[in-house]
């Protein structure tokens, strides 16, 4: 993903391919696609799926840093995007979590490191990444892979702790049970 709405992909042969897109959407879209097939072209999956979709500004975050989020999460059924299972994107509170703090299920985790604040990323989680053979009651079938588009609107870096502006670690401002691995939530860090 590019500013100006392009994008480079490389082939097999490591070949640098770009594509300039009428809109933006038109650009995060076709990355949704190509994420959603290369998870569909993949004997197994293993580990997490990750396709940027905006690069966002500033630096990557790493372990021990705070973010606020906005997240939709889908259940991937018939090799594609099925039900919405959770989203906070039309509500006021965004999830606040600290990376690394293992609050959160194992592929945001590892799906979020790099990102940027105003980054929006593309996740495919298999279960074991996930919520494995348990799933979520009612909500979550056990041994689903998930799919996340997550967009990081705040960031506080580990190394600027000081100060009482600091983001707080709660799960109160989403509903269990994504991305928190249990429906109990967890406390204030």
């Amino acid at each position: 993903v590019r500013p100006n709405n392009y994008s480079t992909f490389y082939d097999d042969h490591r070949q640098n391919w770009s594509i300039m897109f009428e809109s933006e959407k038109a650009a995060v879209d076709f990355s949704k696609q190509v994420c959603i097939a290369k998870c569909n072209s993949s004997p197994a999956l293993d580990s997490v799926l990750c396709q940027d979709l905006l690069l966002g500004e500033g630096q990557g975050v790493e372990g021990g840093d705070s973010l606020e989020v906005a997240y939709t999460g889908w259940l991937f059924q018939n090799n594609g995007l099925g039900q919405v299972f959770d989203s906070n994107v039309n509500k006021d509170k965004l999830l606040r979590l600290k990376l690394g703090s293992g609050k959160v299920i194992k592929g945001w985790e590892e799906g979020m490191l790099g990102m940027k604040k105003g980054g929006r990323r593309f996740l495919i989680i298999p279960p074991a990444w996930a919520y494995g053979a348990q799933g979520v009651a009612g909500r979550v079938p056990p041994d689903s892979t998930l799919v996340f588009e997550v967009e990081v609107r705040r960031v506080k870096l580990s190394k600027e702790c000081s100060g009482s502006d600091g983001l707080s670690v709660s799960s109160r401002d989403s509903p269990a049970p994504s991305p928190v691995p249990s429906s109990d939530g967890f406390s204030s860090d």
